[in-house]
């Protein structure tokens, strides 16, 4: 189990204890975090559970698939950092990731 920690355009946090192997979208839907939707239901087939993650766990989070990079390219404010929730599966390797919503998912 991971400790993920996502933290709002306005600064507010929310820490959650994401079970290893569900993705960090499933745990934000689940859980009420704002500003993830996961619309397509963490299929890769939308950008609505796109966050930046913390650039001290970009090498944890791992790498873009080309799918990924390519639902990123529907997203607004897509940098570096930028990844999808349904794409980066808990683990314990994650304890302790912040990953931060952006401004508008749509």
């Amino acid at each position: 189990m991971a400790k993920i920690t996502y933290i709002a355009v306005d600064g507010s946090a929310r820490t959650l204890e994401v079970e290893d192997g569900d993705s960090l979208m499933e745990a934000a839907v689940s859980n009420g975090v704002p500003a993830i939707d996961g619309d397509c239901g963490g299929n890769c087939a939308c950008a609505t559970c796109h966050v930046h993650v913390d650039a001290a766990w970009l090498a944890a989070a791992g790498t873009r698939s080309e799918m990924e990079e390519a639902m990123l390219d529907f997203a607004e404010g897509v940098t570096p950092d930028s990844r999808l929730a349904c794409q980066i599966i808990a683990s314990p390797a994650l304890d302790g990731m912040i990953v931060r919503t952006p401004v508008s998912q749509h």
